[in-house]
Formats: C-alpha cells, sequence, structure tokens
C-alpha cells in the first residue's frame, strides 16, 4: 500500500492546464477514517428538496445538474432530479418525507446555487475522458463540471480548464495523470468507474430492414455470408450505417457476425474481423455489443451494433458482404442514428464523495493501470459503477477488482444518490418466518429473479417488474443489495414493507459488493465475508446468490471450496448459496453449508418449461429432486413467472427459496446418515 500523501497545499504548487497556471486546495478531510464511516457515504437526512425533471436535457447540462448536486448535496441534500419519461425518480420522491418545491426549468437551479460552488472545471469536447477528470476535480475543488460556453452563460469563475491539456488518443497518460496528481487528494473509501459519454438515439431516424432471421437459432446452424444491398442508403450524404440486433430479444442469442467486406461499384473499400484494429474505422457504435470466443461481435437482448461505411463519391452500389448468424436483425440508414455527449449519471454521488473517477477497460495497459488503481487502497473498499466492454468487461473487471480484494457496486445508472443515501427509515433485520414444507417425491423447484447487486436495478427496472400485480401469485425469490442499507435504506425498506407472503428477498451477488470469492486473496476474503455478514444481520437475509469465476475472460464458473464456504459459515449467517451455474448441475455441501448451481432455461414461460422438463427427464420419481431456477429480470415479470407455474405438471412444487434450503439440507443431511 502507497502511503497517504498531499498534492498540493492550498497557495502551494500550480499546476499547467493548456499553459494557465491553476492553483488547486487541498480540501480539509480528504483521508476519512473507514472504521468511523459506513461502508458508502451518507451526507445526511433531506428535508427540503428542489425537484426538476431533466429528461430531455442533453448530457452536457444534465453533467452540469449533477456535479452540481453532487456539492451541494454533501452539505445538506437539497437537489433532486427526474431523470427519465418513466418517472421512477419521482415515485421514490415522496418516500423521501421532505419537502418538496418543484421548478419548471431545471437549468435555473445552477443560479439558485451557484454561490455554494467556487466556479467550473472546463472539460475538453475534445477528449471524452477529460469529463472524468473534471468530476474527480469537482469533487476536490467544490466545483462543477462544464463546458466553456456554459461557464459563461452562468457566469462561473474557471477554476480549471482541461481544454487542449490531454491526448484523446492516449487515454493511458489521461488516467495516469490524475492517479499521480489528484488520487492522493481523494477520499480513498470508494472509487468510482464511469463511462466519460453517453450515445443517444437521434431522434426521427428511419430506418430500412435488410434481413431478419425468424427461428430461434441458437446453435450457429445459419451460420453463412450474407450479401444486403445498401445503395438505396448512397443518396444520404452522411455514410451509410448497418445496424446489427437481436431478432428476438428475451433469450439473449442475438446477432452475430464473424467478417464484413464492403464493396463499391465491385471494388474492396472495406474488410474486417470483430475484434480487430481493421474493425476500429467502421465500428460506429459498438458500446452494446461484445466480441466473442470465434473473433466474432454479437449482440443480445435490447442491444446493437452499428458500423458506417463511407464510399467513394459517385458510387452507384454498395454491397456489404457478412458472415452472419444466429437470431440476428439488419437494417440501414443513411442519417447518423446517434450522438456521442457526456455521460452523466451517478455523478452526484462521486463528486459528494470526492472519490477518483476512471474508465479503464480491464484488460491490455488499461488494465493493468486499472490493477494500480486497485492496488492503492485497502481490501473491502467499494468500486461504485461498472467496466468497458459489455459481458468481457464485466467478467474482467470484477476479476481483477477481486484480485485486490474490492467488491463492486454497480451503481452507474443509480440517480439522486446523494439524497436516497440519507433517507432514515427502518429496515427489518428480522428474517422472514419459512413456511412448512414437507420433504417429498417431487421436483422441489425455486425462482429466483437476478440482477439485485445491480444498485440501479433495485431502484428502477425492480420497482416496475415489483408492481406488477401479479406479483405474490406464486413464491418467488427477489435478488437485492444489501449495501441499499447504506446507499438506500429507504429502497429497500420499500421492498421489505410491501413483500407478500410469496416474495422472499435475498443477496444478490455475492454479499455486501459483486464479487468472485474465489479470486480474493487468502488474507481479504474473511475481511469481504466479515462485511457480507455484518449486512446480512442489518437486512434479515440469509440466502445469497453467488458468483465464481475462473479468469477473467469469463472462461467458466468454478464451484465454491471448502475455503470459500467455510468463510461465508464463519462469518455470516448464511442458510444456503445459489451460485451462477446456469446448466443445474451442480450441488454440494462444503464446510456444512447446501450448495446448488442454478439452472437457466432460455426464452419465455413456454420453453422455460420446456427446458424444465428436459433437466428432469432423467428423474425417476423416488426420492426429491432440487432446482434452482434463475429468471431473467430484464424480460420477464411475475406474470411471466405465475405463466410458467401454470404451466407445470404435479411433478413440481415451487417454493420460496428459505423453504427450498430447509428441504435440500434435509436432503442432504438424510444421504449422508
Amino acid at each position: 500500500m502507497v502511503s497517504r500523501r498531499t498534492l498540493l497545499q492550498a497557495g502551494g504548487a500550480a499546476l499547467a492546464f493548456g499553459g494557465a497556471g491553476i492553483a488547486l486546495s487541498t480540501p480539509a478531510g480528504a483521508a476519512q477514517s473507514r472504521s468511523a464511516a459506513p461502508l458508502l457515504p451518507s451526507f445526511g437526512r433531506p428535508t427540503r428538496l428542489d425537484v426538476a425533471d431533466v429528461s430531455s436535457l442533453d448530457g452536457n447540462d444534465q453533467l452540469l445538474l449533477t456535479t452540481l448536486q453532487g456539492v451541494v448535496n454533501r452539505r445538506s441534500p437539497r437537489l433532486y432530479f427526474n431523470f427519465d419519461s418513466g418517472d421512477v425518480d419521482l415515485r421514490w420522491l415522496p418516500g423521501t418525507g421532505a419537502r418538496v418545491t418543484r421548478h419548471e426549468r431545471a437549468l435555473d437551479l445552477v443560479s439558485r446555487y451557484r454561490n455554494e460552488v467556487r466556479g467550473a472545471i472546463l472539460h475538453d469536447p475534445a477528449v471524452p475522458d477529460s469529463v472524468n477528470v473534471a468530476t474527480t476535480l469537482a469533487g476536490l475543488e467544490n466545483a462543477v463540471a462544464a463546458t466553456a460556453e456554459q461557464a459563461r452563460e452562468y457566469g462561473l469563475k474557471t477554476v480549471a480548464d482541461l481544454r487542449g491539456r490531454f491526448d484523446a488518443d492516449d487515454v493511458l497518460s489521461t488516467y495516469r495523470w490524475q492517479l499521480d496528481h489528484l488520487f492522493p487528494r481523494c477520499s480513498h473509501t470508494l472509487l468510482a468507474g464511469l463511462p466519460p459519454t453517453r450515445t443517444v438515439q437521434t431522434p426521427r431516424v428511419s430506418w430500412r430492414e435488410i434481413a431478419r432471421e425468424t427461428e430461434r437459432v441458437r446453435d450457429s446452424s445459419n451460420r453463412r455470408v450474407r450479401t444486403f444491398d445498401v445503395s438505396a442508403e448512397l443518396s444520404g450524404g452522411d455514410g451509410v450505417y448497418l445496424r446489427f440486433q437481436d431478432s428476438f430479444g428475451d433469450d439473449g442469442w442475438g446477432a452475430s457476425v464473424g467478417s464484413v467486406d464492403v464493396k463499391a461499384d465491385g471494388r474492396v473499400i472495406a474488410s474486417f474481423v470483430p475484434g480487430t484494429e481493421a474493425e476500429t474505422p467502421y465500428l460506429f457504435d459498438g458500446s452494446n455489443s461484445a466480441i466473442g470466443g470465434d473473433a466474432n461481435r454479437f449482440s443480445d437482448g435490447g442491444g446493437y451494433f452499428i458500423y458506417r461505411f463511407t464510399p467513394p463519391a459517385g458510387t452507384r452500389q454498395l454491397l456489404v458482404e457478412a458472415d452472419l448468424w444466429n437470431q440476428f436483425l439488419v437494417s440501414a440508414t443513411a442519417t447518423s442514428p446517434t450522438r456521442v455527449e457526456p455521460f452523466p449519471y451517478f455523478r452526484d454521488y462521486a463528486v459528494a464523495s470526492r472519490a477518483m473517477v476512471v474508465w479503464l477497460p480491464p484488460s491490455g495497459d488499461t488494465g493493468t493501470l486499472l490493477d494500480e488503481v486497485f492496488s492503492r487502497v485497502e481490501p473491502t473498499t467499494p468500486y461504485a459503477g461498472w467496466f468497458s466492454n459489455d459481458v468481457a468487461g464485466e467478467w474482467g473487471g470484477v476479476d481483477r477488482a477481486s484480485q485486490h480484494g474490492i467488491e463492486v457496486v454497480p451503481a452507474d445508472f443509480y440517480m439522486n444518490g446523494t439524497v436516497h443515501a440519507g433517507v432514515p427509515a427502518r429496515i427489518s433485520d428480522k428474517v422472514p418466518r419459512t413456511p412448512k414444507a414437507r420433504l417429498a417425491d417431487r421436483v422441489h423447484l425455486t425462482l429466483t429473479f437476478g440482477e439485485g447487486d445491480n444498485i440501479q436495478y433495485c431502484q428502477r427496472h425492480m420497482r416496475t417488474i415489483w408492481e406488477d400485480p401479479e406479483r405474490g401469485s406464486v413464491p418467488l425469490n427477489w435478488t437485492v443489495s444489501p449495501l441499499l442499507a447504506d446507499i438506500g435504506p429507504a429502497l429497500l425498506a420499500y421492498y421489505q414493507n410491501t413483500a407478500t407472503g410469496n416474495d422472499l428477498l435475498i443477496s444478490g451477488p455475492s454479499g455486501a459488493g459483486y464479487t468472485y470469492p474465489g479470486s480474493w486473496p487468502a488474507s481479504a476474503l474473511d475481511a469481504y465475508t466479515e462485511l457480507t455478514g455484518r449486512f446480512l444481520r442489518r437486512t434479515g437475509m440469509d440466502l445469497v446468490y453467488a458468483y465464481n469465476q475462473r479468469g477473467t475472460t469469463g472462461d467458466g464458473w468454478v464451484p465454491f471450496d471448502e475455503r470459500v464456504v467455510g468463510s461465508y459459515r464463519k462469518n455470516t449467517p448464511l442458510r444456503g448459496i445459489i451460485q451462477s451455474w446456469e446448466t443445474g448441475d451442480l450441488e454440494a455441501r462444503p464446510a456444512g453449508i447446501p450448495v446448488i448451481g442454478n439452472f437457466f432455461p432460455q426464452g419465455k414461460a413456454a420453453e422455460y418449461r420446456d427446458g424444465l422438463l428436459k433437466h428432469v427427464e432423467g428423474w425417476d420419481g423416488t426420492g426429491p429432486l432440487f432446482v434452482a431456477g434463475a429468471i431473467n429480470a430484464w424480460s420477464w415479470t411475475p406474470s411471466d413467472a405465475a405463466e410458467l407455474v401454470e404451466l407445470l405438471d404435479d411433478r413440481f412444487e415451487v417454493v420460496r427459496g428459505d423453504t427450498f434450503f430447509d428441504l435440500l439440507d434435509q436432503a442432504q443431511r438424510g444421504s449422508r446418515r
């Protein structure tokens, strides 16, 4: 561990930004005692809130407002914003208990609170990652992140000007500078990982559908090179955009592309394999896709990826040959379909916490620098936010964090965290009473909604599906983050207070933060399970849904061993663990705790039922059988779960997770006699 040190004292050495010397002060209290504070900080109880809708504002304006919110709410939470047309933020507002003043124009609040900030940190529109450096500096300097135009419009003096300071093509040097010069002044109790920019849809873009797979193909059996004529899009003048999507958004086997060749009037103008440097000039938007093991680019569910081709002037025919398979939907347009702007979310919490904000892909040289960032904080320090490169970034990022004893808090879309962390709420620490059930020669099935480690899911999408009228009609487990006890106690209390007798809240992966426990250093694992035990006892949970992955590329799940489960047993009240396994063929009892791997059929109710029937077809009906069914929280609702249960025959008994593990424990103990 490096020692904490001070980079600049007030009135000390100046740093050069684009040739101008700017003296940056060191705020008092930047270093905080881990033992004196909760894991995730709170900024006091909100009693009066100025509320405004920001859903129609662009990223620059939202960035200005969320960094303002961070500075203002650090002193006392007073700013609250609604970010989307679904009004989820407004649904949580009454639960804050605060007096509310609504404002028609959110940007009027800049003038209202201008005297509480020192000025503006000007980010560089030509260098996306300067948005993150500006956010870090905003937290340190009690300033807002803004464009030069915004600073002039709102009369904000320039505290630091990042324009021209960094090279857009040298991400490493940008974050190396920040790590060397700003991190020593930051709070070391929280790291933030946020994308510097987001891609938003351009309104009223017309797409022409070119090809669609109408069958559910998941085995690459339809793989072949297909030729698409996009000559109709040549008249647009802005290039030709080709979008690949999933023709079935509910089962995770979307469009997959292995190679692309583009011919303008018969001459090849582009030829590449995804994931190579040759692809880079043509990949217009790949943020919702990933690279697969066959050197292919794929996107599932609601995701997509877009290529842009600019043929020579006068081209009459433009043909695209794509090696394509699985459930594809291909469409084209001549209009730029998206624009790039600052990513504004969760920055209020990062600014208020004085956290350093990074966005380092967890592979290659940036992964090495991410390792260094992780090595500079104590074990169990939360990394709040997310990682780049979709699924591959998740695997690599979480594994790297785990190797350094860092738990991940998926929070990049968690809104108004500076308010929600301070809302008082009575969280029950009582473990729900287990319904009675009898061990029988049946298939004991428990169904679990995933994604609960994502605190933004708990705040946003879970609230929506929780309000489904069929919730409560069948037994369901709902994963939630026990860390909501710190960063959103009223959210957690809402779910506890409105749960029916068929709803059971269990901990999301893998306890107090998303992690792979098997990757933790032996010297730090107990610290994580002790932290998990503390939060489970606070929240009345005694079951956990957990991940334990091998390597940084997602190359397989590893069963929990005696070391890991023994640490859970020693430090937590867990009665059972559902381990992410997908094939459902794991059942063990390491360290005396029942562990079962989940089973994850694809599709909606009827197809899920068929998957279950195939899974149990070798069972002869003598003795109990246990299946921990996983449910895709992004495509299922309680109504879908109720439909599934109606389709099951009487061999199946659907139970809550606590009953399930009671029965599994009885069966395992009986088999050992």
